[in-house]
């Protein structure tokens, strides 16, 4: 291998060693959430919150309404009369009546499907974007998300947080993100705001992968039962060789 060949496969590792860090740090510093998605009223709470201000644009093709009645312990008719609002029956899946044409005239592409977003983006990412919007007069929709500048996505939840406007400061020769001030107020409280988004990232964390609470109860009776095997086989093991010397 010449040195050239050499040169060009460190500097390819070296891009890949990297690649993550700029990953997770291309948003900036982002606030920590904690989601537990084994709380069965926040997973209650988060579907209200999703039908409510994210189904009119946002589908979840792969969740179906009938699991839910089941995994968030709610009865047929509160899922008819509070979740069902875009469905007939109850084995429909989260679809939009939004036709896709209409969405990339109104807002420049389609809203994605959040079935995954949360194993794509993460939850941490969601609930900070979600914290992040602030006035700006230069997009089309009024806003922007300090997150991901330039999203085509307007402020649906403007109402319940009031409108925010970033402040920078000048370090080191350049303007900085400090904080958000607020300008206009919400419906709801700071602390309030971001107990709902935390709810509905713990529903979106709960429809990427439904089975995660029966897979991890699982898990703990399979090493649960290795570790009793285990113990009976390390008996059997000192009886079988107790008069070997």
């Amino acid at each position: 291998m010449t040195r050239q060949s050499i040169a060009l496969l460190l500097l390819a590792l070296l891009a890949v060693a990297a690649a993550p860090a700029r990953a997770a740090g291309g948003y900036g510093p982002m606030d920590p959430v904690r989601i537990d998605v084994g709380n069965t009223a926040a997973l209650q709470r988060g579907a209200r919150n999703f039908v409510n201000y994210c189904l009119g644009c946002h589908s979840a093709e792969y969740v179906r309404y009938n699991r839910l009645a089941v995994d968030l312990q709610i009865s047929e008719a509160q899922l008819t009369d509070n979740l069902m609002v875009a469905a007939e029956r109850p084995h429909d899946t989260m679809r939009v009546a939004m036709r896709p044409a209409d969405a990339q005239r109104w807002f420049g592409q389609p809203p994605p499907d959040l079935s995954l977003i949360a194993r794509s983006k993460g939850t941490t990412y969601l609930y900070n974007f979600l914290r992040s919007f602030y006035v700006d007069e230069s997009r089309p929709a009024g806003v922007n998300n300090k997150n991901l500048t330039g999203t085509s996505m307007p402020h649906v939840l403007w109402e319940l947080q009031g409108l925010q406007r970033p402040v920078y400061e000048e370090r080191d020769g350049r303007e900085e993100f400090v904080r958000f001030e607020q300008v206009t107020p919400g419906l709801l409280s700071a602390e309030e705001y971001d107990g709902f988004v935390r709810d509905l990232v713990t529903f979106l964390a709960y429809i990427g992968e439904p089975m995660q609470l029966e897979r991890q109860r699982l898990g703990t009776l399979v090493i649960a039962f290795l570790l009793v095997f285990g113990l009976f086989a390390w008996l059997l093991k000192q009886e079988i060789w107790k008069d070997v010397k």
